[in-house]
């Protein structure tokens, strides 16, 4: 067995140092050991294997909700969340900070990507905050925290990956994301009400007016909360109302984000082909990722890889917290060097395994992956969201991972919570599911 675990972990790490693409490490490692260790027929079960996992019908949803966010991504959508979050923002200590945790919160039951949610709430709001006087320290650590709350909080395309991986219903995930997404988003607005009042000057003395704006100028704002509200009664009221499939929701949430962008006059001939092209190329890279972490996790598991690190671990008498502390420490360090959705294809055949024989449900483990793969989005070096951020603000990776750590502690101190509380997950899909 020891040769067997030196070579996967040889072949996986050795092509990804030669510059291989993840689905391309995964798969060929993943070949490398059938063909070594197994008498698996390659050219017989391979092709066979391949059509059964792109098939899958909870996959069929990956792709729609992509090109829903290519949508979004070109409207003026973060114009209109701006203008109907802020005059009631401006009602708690923090006053327009909070925009950034609302905004992403509201966008990332839209679109299902963090990266997304960072790029379309930030270039609005991050401009407006810094002119009108606000905290970089806050304006930006916020956005950056809040804007991993786009796999969380449902649809995710995480949340389909995983679900996909690990054989478990995508809607209950989709279910299981709200509490604690809503959760995790409120603790971001408490962190922000204390950090701002213990420190006056994060928020601007003239942002004080903002708590004298009529009702009824704040009531008239909520106008410009439609098309958001809009594609959320698509995409999830239709899921949850029962009149559609997660599936059938994102291509409702498709047709939506079609008709909010031609209502603003935002296509053209040229932005339908930049949408075309970039959804496209997303759902080829996560095809082949989904695909080669399918064969990998098939392949050890014939091989008994996950069962051998499973008794291991089990030996060592670790209670399920420090087990989880562990996962949360190993996360940490992968997340310094691979993105999330590599983090997941590449460890879940042998860690789902071992998270359930220490006892806990397959569907908070996946909330809990959805989890420190946000940790990953605002981990350098590679972390999506510093990426965005730079990209809008010019600021160094050394100064938004500063101004982000207090939103990473929060993040892991959140994880340990849903550890020792795990019906914080499973109450709600429960309830309703059975």
């Amino acid at each position: 067995m020891g040769t067997v675990v030196a070579s996967l972990f040889g072949l996986l790490f050795g092509t990804l140092v030669a510059g291989a693409w993840i689905g391309i490490a995964l798969l060929t490692t993943a070949i490398g050991l059938a063909a070594f260790f197994t008498h698996i027929p390659i050219d017989r079960l391979f092709p066979q294997y391949i059509f059964n996992i792109l098939t899958t019908p909870d996959l069929v949803a990956l792709p729609l909700f992509i090109l829903m966010g290519e949508f979004l991504f070109r409207t003026k959508l973060s114009q209109a969340l701006f203008s109907g979050l802020a005059p009631w923002a401006g009602l708690l200590p923090g006053r327009l900070l909070h925009v950034n945790i609302v905004g992403c919160s509201i966008f990332a039951a839209i679109s299902g990507s963090s990266a997304a949610t960072t790029q379309v709430v930030g270039r609005m709001t991050l401009k407006e905050l810094l002119n009108r006087g606000y905290s970089p320290e806050l304006a930006i650590g916020s956005l950056a925290g809040a804007g991993t709350l786009g796999f969380l909080i449902p649809p995710s395309t995480v949340m389909i990956m995983y679900g996909v991986l690990a054989n478990e219903s995508v809607l209950r995930l989709f279910t299981a994301g709200f509490i604690p997404g809503l959760l995790l988003a409120s603790t971001f607005g408490a962190y922000i009400m204390i950090r701002s009042s213990i420190k006056k000057d994060l928020v601007p003395e003239s942002e004080r007016a903002l708590r004298h704006i009529p009702f009824r100028q704040r009531v008239a704002a909520l106008r410009d909360l439609a098309p958001a509200m809009f594609l959320i009664v698509c995409v999830l009221g239709s899921m949850y109302g029962g009149l559609a499939t997660p599936s059938e929701a994102a291509a409702l949430g498709v047709v939506g984000a079609f008709l909010v962008a031609l209502f603003q006059k935002a296509l053209s001939l040229r932005v339908m082909r930049d949408i075309v092209l970039g959804a496209v190329q997303t759902c080829s890279v996560m095809g082949i990722i989904i695909l080669g972490a399918s064969v990998l996790g098939n392949i050890t598991s014939t091989l008994g890889i996950p069962s051998a690190v499973a008794n291991f671990v089990t030996e060592m008498n670790l209670s399920p917290i420090l087990l989880i502390v562990a996962l949360i420490a190993l996360y940490l360090i992968l997340g310094t060097a691979l993105e999330g959705f590599a983090m997941i294809a590449t460890t879940l055949p042998v860690v789902l395994p071992l998270v359930e024989a220490a006892g806990f449900d397959k569907l908070w483990f996946g909330i809990f992956m959805v989890l420190v793969v946000e940790m990953a989005q605002i981990t350098p070096p590679v972390a999506f969201n510093f990426a965005v951020i730079q990209n809008i603000t010019g600021r160094s990776t050394a100064y938004i991972a500063k101004v982000t750590f207090p939103f990473l502690v929060i993040m892991i101190m959140f994880v340990l919570l849903l550890a020792l509380f795990p019906q914080i997950v499973t109450f709600l899909p429960d309830m309703l599911y059975g």
